[in-house]
């Protein structure tokens, strides 16, 4: 089975998350969520969604990881998914495109939708459904290959391998991600030569290459310099005319540049979750305030 870009850990959201549900002393704001908080906003129900997650639980034997989640993730918007470590951002984003079952002692239900379409529960091959979403990890982790042949992967995936196009191909992805005239004249070099943030975006490349509809994005400028984490930002704010973008981040300020929406996460639960401009100036919950004044983290 063919997954783009995958590499993480979805086990670290449930050890950071035991270690934060044993911190008594902030719990108390996890029993004050406004009525509703969980729900979408009223001005996102209005707004075509291309994500759709309801009802969804996930836990590892008798631990809660995800409780009761209902998220909408609007079109062609950049989605943050935010909240501090082991609140479960991570595995929320990786249960959109099922790679919870490469974990076996996980235990998911609900539904998510794609344009529609249920793809938790489907009989449809999964591959299928993992190449409607490219994913970005926290690290970026190029094939141990050339810089053409990293992105060619991609389009191997995807199908489009026919060699009077691959060149041009293989350009027109290295430009989406901002790289090719980094690269331009070393195309056959190892892509371990390039320095990190340059090997992100080639991950970026590849997974466009495959022609998704989709970019999942773990935390991916947590391993960057500034000059990088600029760069992949500033991609991802053009990409969004094309692609619906969703990001997990705890960073706030980084939420607070790029951001079109946020779902805010604590404790396995979504608190509060609405369009940037409103999640940032007028927090609706005594947790959201909290966490947004850095009394919590």
């Amino acid at each position: 089975m063919e997954t783009t870009h995958f590499s993480s850990s979805l086990l670290e959201d449930k050890n950071e998350a035991d270690a934060s549900i044993q911190n008594k002393e902030t719990t108390y704001f996890y029993r004050k969520k406004v009525d509703g908080a969980n729900q979408e906003t009223e001005r996102n129900k209005g707004e075509a969604s291309k994500i759709e997650v309801r009802g969804l639980n996930l836990k590892i034997k008798n631990k809660v990881i995800l409780n009761d989640i209902n998220v909408k993730i609007p079109r062609n918007k950049i989605t943050i998914i935010l909240g501090p470590s082991g609140c479960g951002k991570t595995t929320l984003m990786k249960s959109m495109n099922r790679l919870t079952e490469l974990y076996p002692e996980m235990n998911v239900k609900g539904e998510i939708f794609i344009d529609g379409e249920e793809i938790l529960n489907s009989r449809r091959d999964v591959t299928e459904i993992r190449k409607q979403m490219g994913l970005l990890s926290q690290r970026p982790y190029p094939l141990p290959m050339s810089i053409y042949k990293n992105v060619a992967y991609g389009l191997k995936i995807s199908g489009r391998l026919k060699k009077r196009f691959l060149d041009k191909r293989v350009e027109h992805y290295l430009r989406q991600a901002s790289l090719w005239n980094e690269v331009k004249d070393r195309l056959r070099d190892p892509a371990s030569g390039l320095s990190i943030g340059q090997q992100q975006r080639l991950c970026l490349a590849r997974g466009l290459a495959v022609d998704p509809d989709i970019i999942l994005a773990d935390e991916p400028t947590s391993a960057l310099d500034p000059i990088s984490s600029q760069e992949i930002e500033k991609k991802f704010v053009e990409l969004k005319n094309n692609y619906t973008i969703v990001m997990v981040t705890h960073i706030l300020r980084q939420a607070a540049r790029i951001a079109d929406y946020v779902v805010f996460m604590y404790l396995g639960e979504v608190i509060e979750q609405g369009p940037a401009n409103e999640f940032f100036n007028n927090p609706k919950t005594e947790i959201t305030k909290a966490y947004l004044k850095g009394s919590i983290n």
